[in-house]
This record gives structure tokens, sequence and C-alpha cells, in this order.
């Protein structure tokens, strides 16, 4: 483990997807393919290492994306950063199903603090970002909150950035 160059997601949760919870939604089948389609090009240009904030939402889509690679290939390391242990606690049943399963499937996992706090989610964010070489956001272009402060910071930090716009899954 730890070969190769790093690489961390950031978007939206549910609540600000243009298909909500819907991931049979046309836009969100496309979307996960999308994002197959930028790891499969992450890891040609030697990205091995992938963090994910295992929030609900694009992180998700991030997580099965990279356990999908994964299974192309064995030496991806796929980091699970969290926030805080209650990160999922207030969550549906099926929602802490799948962090569960998820969060099993990953090779490290980097508690950023024991307890919420207002600001446990943007350092897991900063952690990510100063881990990262890479940073692939997926941002809606208007929202404010944590995914545009996560890439104004990986911009901040001269990170490289992929962004892909949800206006183009509309």
């Amino acid at each position: 483990m730890g070969t190769g160059k790093i690489c961390c997601f950031t978007g939206h949760r549910p609540g600000k997807l243009p298909w909500n919870e819907d991931e049979w939604d046309d836009r969100c089948v496309a979307l996960k393919e999308r994002i197959m389609i930028m790891l499969r090009d992450a890891y040609r240009h030697g990205y091995r290492h992938f963090i994910t904030g295992m929030a609900r939402g694009i992180d998700t889509y991030c997580c099965e994306a990279v356990l999908r690679l994964r299974k192309e290939f064995d030496d991806i390391v796929l980091e699970a950063a969290i926030p805080c242990q209650t990160q999922a606690r207030r969550w549906k049943v099926c929602d802490r199903e799948r962090y569960q399963r998820l969060l099993a499937q990953c090779d490290l996992k980097t508690l950023i603090q024991l307890r919420y706090t207002p600001g446990c989610m943007l350092r897991r964010d900063r952690y990510m970002v100063q881990r990262a070489e890479y940073v692939i956001g997926i941002y809606d272009g208007i929202s404010e909150g944590g995914t545009r402060q996560t890439l104004a910071y990986a911009l901040s930090q001269k990170r490289e950035v992929c962004m892909v716009n949800l206006d183009d899954f509309q």
C-alpha cells in the first residue's frame, strides 16, 4: 500500500442532486458511468490511492466506483476519511447499512475526530485535499456549502482539479 498518486472526491449529498435519491434515474446512471471513465483515466495516469469522505450521494457513488475498479486492478487502495464516529448515526437504516458495507471494504479508515463538531466535515475535506494531488469534484456550479469550499481549497492548494458540472446531467 501507499504507492502511486492520490486522488480524492468531493460532491453533493442527494438533496442537491437533480435526481435526489433516485439512483435509477438516467442522469444518475450516466453520472456513475462518467465517474468510472474518470477513475480509469486517473488509474492510467498513476493514481492508485483513492480517498472518499463517505457521505451520502457523490462520495458513496465514488466509493462504489473505486470498488468496481479494484476488481479490475488489484493495486488500488481505497481510504475512507471519516469525519467523526457518528457520521451515519442519523441516516436511514438502508443508508447506514450501505455505509457499513462500503466501510468494511475500505483498505484504510482514517477517523478525523471522535465526536461531531460543526467543523468536522470541513476538517475531513481539508485532510483529503492535503493528501491528494488530484481532486474530482461533482458540483452544480452554484450551491454554497462543503463541495464549493473543498473545490476552492483544492485550487488554492494548487491541486489538479477535474470538475464535473451537474448541469451536464439535466
